[in-house]
């Protein structure tokens, strides 16, 4: 989906510290409802940062977050996930010990009805049918692959109209890589909403319409994602070209 042209969020000069050091600085950007977008930039950049203070784990220093024509800047983490966003961070975070069901349920925490409930678990069996075969095994003993689609599956569960991803392809092989963005855009043909953070530039702008590169804390650059995978600048930096 390219987006309706609404914007669902509005990240406005937001600066943030993390462990002692300034990792974002005056950033800006927005989502438009319905589409894709990404946030591409090396190791360190401050990508994940910045989507923690979209999430209401920490809290910006100044500028301002507005959701659905909202504030939301500086809300807790639940509220954030009562509002419409849910976040899948960086390395997947499942709780080991427990089965993939129960990993799926926790991430309805919200909801009462045990109907609703269930039907949120079909969808995402029906997104992911290795969930399903896997529901009642433990999620450590799960593939890398697996777990990550368990985290995913997870987010779905609080029915977001945003979600972020964070570094999805960590520690996957390419090809399964592949098979986790192709749900990612099954997922955005369902309405959901999707802000991308991902080291896999090329996979990630091929899938999005636009995209942000942050580098030291900045963003320096934005644009149609086509815009960025055709800038020789884009290229050399991130896709080794």
């Amino acid at each position: 989906m390219s987006g309706s042209g609404e914007k669902i969020l509005e990240v406005d000069n937001i600066s943030c510290h993390y462990e002692g050091i300034r990792a974002i600085e005056s950033a800006t950007l927005y989502v438009n409802r319905g589409e894709i977008a990404a946030i591409i930039g090396a190791n360190g950049a401050g990508k994940s940062t910045l989507m923690k203070s979209i999430a209401g784990l920490l809290r910006p220093e100044s500028g301002r977050i507005t959701f659905e024509g909202e504030d939301i800047t500086g809300s807790p983490a639940n509220r954030i996930i009562y509002k419409g966003i849910s976040y899948v961070p960086e390395g997947r975070r499942l709780f080991a010990n427990l089965t993939v069901r129960e990993n799926l349920e926790l991430g309805a925490f919200k909801e009462r009805e045990r109907s609703v409930i269930e039907g949120r678990l079909e969808e995402v069996f029906a997104l992911f049918p290795i969930l399903k075969e896997r529901e009642l095994q433990l999620a450590q003993t799960m593939s890398g692959g697996e777990q990550q689609m368990c985290a995913i599956a997870r987010g779905l569960m609080s029915a977001p109209k945003l979600l972020m991803l964070d570094e999805l392809s960590l520690g996957l092989m390419p090809s399964l890589v592949e098979k986790v963005l192709e749900s990612v855009v099954e997922i955005n043909k369902k309405g959901v909403t999707i802000l991308l953070v991902e080291q896999m530039v090329q996979e990630a702008l091929e899938i999005s319409s636009r995209g942000y590169v942050i580098k030291v804390g900045r963003i320096v650059r934005s644009g149609s994602a086509k815009e960025l995978l055709e800038s020789d600048e884009v290229r050399k930096a991130y896709m080794g070209i």
